[in-house]
């Protein structure tokens, strides 16, 4: 089990519908929730990646104290005045479920100003073997060889500063994997990554299930689509009647129906996820009866976000995958015990991803192309300098390069916000560059120093971090 955990720099970048909101939602649904499931013995055997852009907010103090606000102050208004609403229609039983959602978000909150010192970075970082990108960028999209180091040399700078040891597992970000990508990965330190290969053996072809080595380059684990859509398809689990729908909500956007139109029942569903467990593990047993590792990897904020039981889910399976004698292991540990097989030679030269279609469409076809040109030329602009940039240059730069404003743009997820952010972070960079005097500052990740290059009246450049050791 893999879980990838990512927000895209929302801190100080807007509020409801789209910004900040969205990283307190995730907090209070999907990663205080996920705390119980690692603290448990098989929830040591969860691979767990956390990008850098992610950590810097949760590493922010400001950023907590408004989280712990909202969960405070606008979820409580927020459940009372939908409550009220539902009530005066006659509909009970669904201003009862507000209350009992309301009643989490409250449990939430007090969580969260109860961790210790580091808060929730360190509870989550604790069980966090695995980096990525500094800003999720799309590492095929990146226009050379010196901005894919200093996304991958950041991403694992930072992992090293906050967490220590590191043992060279790396999230490509969307699974975004090119065969140029490799040399650099290695000569890097990164010993193995997650890829998507279905276009290349096809759906439930066994050789998913084993690591594969190419020529100069990590160990790549295929995932293995043919499990992982059992969650995730458009027919998985969470779409099944007795779950909480997503899609359709109260005024204020809270959610107390079923996926089959009637009133959100929450013991019924919990009830369900067990279900669901014993019917994933029973098949993945049958996926690996012949040997082999499947590999399952999800997007963290499915689990409680998007699939509101979905931790519980995943509780239910690590407790069942004991009962049924399915062994569970990390990807570290699986690559002490599994000797890779070489790559086929499409698997050495195709550019894939999860993604639409299993390529880049969904961050460089027509609809965003002209992000992707946007952030391909600016990268450019910035080698074509005769001295480094400065340090906000280059963080503005990481920011236009998250893959996140095209993903939402593609999607139709966030009306204006993803265009809007990335012309901003565009714009500012111009400024940077307008303004650099060619020198830099040192840098967070190297200098080990928070408060290094995160000038508070500047929240357009506030926490990323650059590393600069890989700029020639």
């Amino acid at each position: 089990m893999v879980l990838h955990t990512h927000m895209p720099y929302v801190e100080g970048f807007g509020t409801w519908p789209f910004g900040e909101e969205w990283l307190w939602e995730a907090i209070a649904t999907s990663y205080l929730p996920l705390l119980d499931v690692l603290a448990t013995p098989a929830g040591a055997a969860v691979t767990l990646s956390l990008t850098p852009v992610l950590c810097d907010q949760l590493e922010s103090p400001e950023a907590m104290r408004r989280c712990v606000r909202f969960l405070d102050e606008i979820r409580p208004e927020s459940h009372r005045r939908d409550a009220d609403e539902l009530r005066q229609a006659g509909h009970h039983e669904l201003a009862a479920e507000l209350e009992r959602s309301a009643a989490q978000y409250a449990a939430a909150s007090r969580r969260l100003s109860e961790l210790g010192a580091g808060g929730l970075l360190a509870a989550l970082g604790a069980h966090a073997a695995w980096t990525s990108s500094a800003t999720h960028a799309v590492l095929p999209l990146v226009a050379s060889d010196t901005g894919l180091s200093v996304q991958v040399q950041t991403g694992i700078a930072s992992h090293r500063r906050r967490f220590g040891a590191w043992q060279g597992g790396f999230w490509l970000p969307e699974c975004a994997h090119a065969p140029w990508l490799d040399p650099l990965l290695e000569d890097l330190g990164v010993r193995a990554t997650c890829v998507e290969l279905t276009s290349v053996f096809g759906c439930a072809d066994p050789r998913h299930l084993q690591p594969l080595s190419v020529t100069d380059g990590p160990v790549l684990w295929p995932i293995d689509r043919a499990t992982i859509d059992l969650v995730w398809g458009g027919r998985g689990y969470p779409a099944a009647g007795a779950y909480r729908d997503y899609h359709r909500h109260t005024t204020h956007r809270h959610h107390v129906w079923g996926n089959d139109g009637s009133a959100y029942d929450h013991a019924a569903a919990l009830e369900l996820t067990r279900a669901d467990a014993r019917d994933f593990v029973s098949r993945v047993r049958r996926r690996v009866a012949g040997g082999g590792v499947c590999v399952c990897a999800l997007d963290t904020e499915l689990l409680g976000h998007w699939w509101y039981e979905g931790v519980h889910w995943l509780q239910a399976v690590l407790e069942e995958a004991g009962r049924q004698g399915l062994a569970l292991t990390t990807l570290d540990d699986a690559s002490e015990r599994h000797a890779p097989v070489p790559a086929p030679a499409r698997a050495e030269t195709s550019v894939t991803s999860w993604g639409e279609g299993r390529d880049l469409r969904t961050w460089s076809g027509p609809q965003v192309a002209d992000l992707a040109w946007q952030a391909r030329t600016a990268e450019l602009a910035l080698l074509a300098r005769p001295r480094p940039p400065s340090d906000r240059a280059l963080r503005e730069l990481l920011a236009l390069q998250a893959s996140d404003w095209a993903f939402l743009e593609t999607r139709g997820l966030a009306g204006d916000y993803p265009r809007e952010r990335a012309d901003g972070h565009f714009r500012s960079l111009q400024a940077a560059l307008a303004d650099d005097g060619g020198g830099h500052p040192a840098v967070l990740g190297l200098a080990g120093d928070p408060a290094v290059g995160r000038p508070a009246a500047d929240p357009a450049v506030r926490g990323l971090a650059p590393d600069l050791t890989g700029w020639q």
